[in-house]
């Protein structure tokens, strides 16, 4: 039942006396002010839930979606939310307008004159957090005091628990960018306390602890950086992640501040050395993009335990790994931070990925709806959502149909946003991953100057990483379309493009580039010869 929150309602951005008459906080307890007067609320946890769910409902809810996400088959379900609706009209209508909107069997809330501070973060999160004034930030952060509907949750309505959730990780994300947002734009002695907002917010993302070294090094406060960084090695290590990032971030910020390294301490002899800031492990090896894979939640349905879930999880993970282009984490990691209550974002930075996928599989009689969102872990931005419902003539190839579409999709989207990230960061900071994705947004203009800067940053990753096999296949592919086109001497840069060819043969560490290589080498047609995404 994933119903989005950006929605385009407007409102008043002050949200104090002198805006709007009415005044809506979802942020913590449900609160609602007409004209600075805290109204008092019905005790029922139903219309609660309900005045909620429509005020984020992006457009009308059917009367039947609404009585099958907050009623366990009562007797009359459809008398049950027409007397919830006469208590929200009780709290929202006003003489000569009505926000309670029926039209034939759809149901919708128009809040477009009201203040709701939903809305308003949904609303500066399509701006872009990053470019928003500093007082509109403070202003913003100033918005989360809570869980969205804090406090609030309904007993056998798994369907409304599943969305509440939802909103809840959608909103703890915008608050961590919020706060990230402030961390970088106000000045240094401000800073601190929106790090450690952020920290506690969001205690196992490496980012945060990047800047909080920083920081505690530019105050020459090295004591209680070093304190910080063994009490957050002890705590990745008990959550079994790796802090390596964290720790050459403090390198990084010593260095930065001229503070020279401290001597390594000798263990004792009833204790083994202490890993952390001294440790000089090996730095990590050049990435892909990494995803972890989600169980899909299941609303229970008679004769059933979410085996059509499980099944559907597996099977996209298993699809996924066999590209070979990313790096994705094992069902058995993320299958135990399920089980341990921890929420997809969460998830994603305990496992130190880039992109998460969840989702839900609900059965409704003979059909079968499967939805499924794909966010990037930084940011907490969604960046493609599908809903897929079909008949349920056979399950198991229903399920393959679905498990092509959901893997083919994500896959897509992934290169394509690092692409995308790639081509806004300044050239001279790229590592190799990123230097081969500026180059396929470069090559697939198929024109001669981009096609000239597409070798330039295909030849940067080989530099940077000489066994990366994917980017010799680009640079094969931009020698080729050299020869091929007539931008350059035919058989210099066929003998380039087979000599590229030939080094992604011989490079191990991504077997993915074989295939699309192997077809030039046996004398592919120029469209044939994409290098493998």
């Amino acid at each position: 039942m994933g119903v989005g929150m950006e929605t385009s309602v407007e409102t008043d951005r002050s949200g104090r006396i002198g805006g709007p008459s009415l005044q809506v906080r979802l942020l913590g307890p449900l609160t609602i002010c007409r004209d600075g007067h805290v109204l008092p609320l019905p005790a029922s946890r139903k219309v609660r839930a309900l005045f909620a769910y429509l005020a984020l409902s992006p457009q009308a809810v059917s009367r039947s979606q609404l009585c099958d996400l907050l009623w366990d088959v009562p007797d009359d379900p459809r008398g049950e939310l027409r007397w919830c609706l006469s208590k929200i009209r009780g709290l929202v209508d006003a003489p000569g307008l009505r926000r309670v909107e029926t039209r034939g069997d759809a149901v919708a809330l128009d809040l477009a004159d009201c203040f709701v501070d939903v809305h308003e973060i949904a609303r500066a999160a399509r701006e872009g957090f990053e470019t928003q004034s500093r007082e509109r930030s403070k202003a913003l952060a100033a918005l989360f005091v809570g869980d969205v509907l804090d406090g609030l949750d309904l007993s056998r309505s798994p369907a409304f628990d599943g969305w509440l959730a939802a909103q809840r990780r959608r909103l703890r994300d915008w608050h961590a960018a919020v706060l990230e947002h402030l961390a970088a734009s106000v000045p240094d002695d401000e800073a601190l306390s929106h790090l450690e907002s952020w920290l506690a917010l969001a205690p196992f993302d490496g980012r945060v602890h990047g800047l909080l070294l920083g920081w505690l090094a530019r105050r020459n406060r090295f004591r209680e950086a070093e304190e910080h960084l063994r009490a957050t090695a002890r705590r990745f290590e008990t959550e079994v992640l790796d802090h390596a990032p964290i720790r050459d971030a403090w390198r990084a910020a010593r260095a930065q501040a001229r503070c020279p390294l401290p001597a390594r301490p000798a263990p004792s002899a009833d204790a083994p050395a202490e890993r952390g800031d001294w440790d000089d492990g090996p730095s990590p090896e050049p990435r892909r993009a990494s995803v972890a894979v989600m169980p899909f939640l299941a609303a229970p349905v008679a004769g059933e335990n979410g085996g059509v879930a499980t099944a559907l999880a597996h099977d996209v993970i298993t699809r996924l790994a066999k590209l070979r282009s990313l790096f994705v984490i094992a069902q058995g990691s993320v299958f135990a931070l399920h089980e341990r209550r921890v929420a997809p974002d969460e998830a994603g930075r305990k496992l130190k990925v880039d992109y998460v996928v969840g989702g839900s599989v609900q059965r409704q009689g003979e059909r079968l709806t499967v939805s499924v969102e794909l966010a990037e872990t930084r940011t907490g931005h969604i960046i493609w959502a599908e809903i897929f419902n079909q008949r349920l003539d056979d399950t198991f190839l229903l399920l393959d149909e679905i498990g092509d579409r959901i893997v083919a999709s994500v896959a897509s989207e992934i290169e394509t946003s690092e692409r995308n990230r790639a081509v806004l960061r300044p050239p001279n900071s790229l590592d190799a991953w990123e230097a081969h994705h500026r180059g396929l947004w470069h090559m697939y203009r198929f024109n001669k100057a981009d096609n000239d800067r597409a070798r330039h940053f295909f030849e940067m990753a080989v530099r940077l990483d000489p066994t990366f096999s994917r980017a010799y296949s680009g640079l094969s592919f931009t020698r080729f379309q050299n020869a091929f086109q007539g931008w350059a001497d035919r058989e210099r840069e066929t003998s380039l493009a087979y000599e590229a060819a030939a080094q992604s043969l011989v490079r191990v560490k991504d077997i993915g580039a074989v295939e699309p290589v192997q077809s030039l080498l046996h004398g592919g047609a120029p469209g044939s010869v994409v290098p493998s995404l």
